[in-house]
């Protein structure tokens, strides 16, 4: 294989993502001509040592492919202001948005990696990452960053956004819900007793779907499921689950004097 052309890059807000995809696209040969950051440099000194913080305007007019590493919010806004030439790529992280955010772009990209920000550009290997894009480059650079592209269109990238959210960040509600009755049980380690139980549901989630659901819910114990009830901390939640996991195991009529 080739190696990439290398492209001069700019980072137009170098928060965690900003830091650690500039980074990953330094360590595989593209120049990092400059970065712009409001405030705190800490990262840009961590991740992107020796790499300059210019103004916003200063780094536009250095770079090939500028990324645009801003809150959702405030994208649209920023690259209004940006003084572009036509074959200039800018390039967003944003999971809710697609092209539209980048009106007037000549080369716009949407390129969403599936993984929270929690180290560095080690992260960024072996993970998906949503495409949306009319140029051929977006696929190269997620596949030269060790990502698999994943190619969204315009008019789904909300629905692809709000799949990740509801997977990820109520997997963690339910599992910091999980945890605190287990504490209040007299479970000294809760990580140590689900980890394996939370392992198994989640690896049999994604391999079979429906077909892994296991319980009172999936057998139909009304009774146990009423004794649930009595005793848990947030009878809201557990009863919103329990009725999304009766409709999916077509128990839904049986759990109905319950929940």
């Amino acid at each position: 294989m080739n190696a990439p052309a290398r492209l001069r890059v700019g980072v137009i807000g170098a928060g965690r993502v900003g830091a650690v995809i500039g980074a990953a696209l330094r360590e595989v040969g593209h120049d990092l001509v400059g970065v712009s950051v409001r405030s705190n440099t800490t990262l840009t000194e961590l991740f992107l040592p020796g790499v300059p913080v210019l103004g916003t305007d200063e780094v536009v007019r250095r770079a090939e492919l500028v990324l645009v590493a801003v809150p959702d919010d405030a994208i649209a806004e920023v690259v209004a202001g940006l003084d572009l030439h036509p074959e200039q790529v800018v390039a967003h992280f944003s999971g809710r948005h697609g092209l539209a955010v980048l009106a007037g772009v000549a080369r716009p990209m949407a390129l969403h990696p599936v993984f929270p920000f929690t180290g560095g550009p080690a992260d960024l290997v072996g993970i998906s990452w949503g495409v949306t894009a009319n140029d051929p480059l977006a696929d190269d650079l997620v596949r030269q960053l060790g990502g698999v592209p994943v190619h969204v269109t315009e008019e789904r990238r909300p629905l692809w956004h709000a799949a990740l959210a509801h997977g990820a960040n109520h997997l963690v509600t339910l599992v910091a819900s999980a945890a605190d009755m287990l504490r209040a049980a007299g479970a000294e380690d809760p990580g140590t007793v689900l980890r394996p139980l939370l392992t198994a549901a989640l690896d049999g989630a994604l391999e079979l779907g429906d077909a892994a659901l296991t319980g009172p819910v999936k057998r139909g114990d009304a009774g146990t499921v009423a004794a649930h009830l009595e005793v848990v901390p947030d009878r809201e939640l557990y009863l919103a689950l329990a009725r999304a996991t009766a409709r999916r195991a077509g128990t839904g009529d049986v759990m109905a004097g319950v929940l």
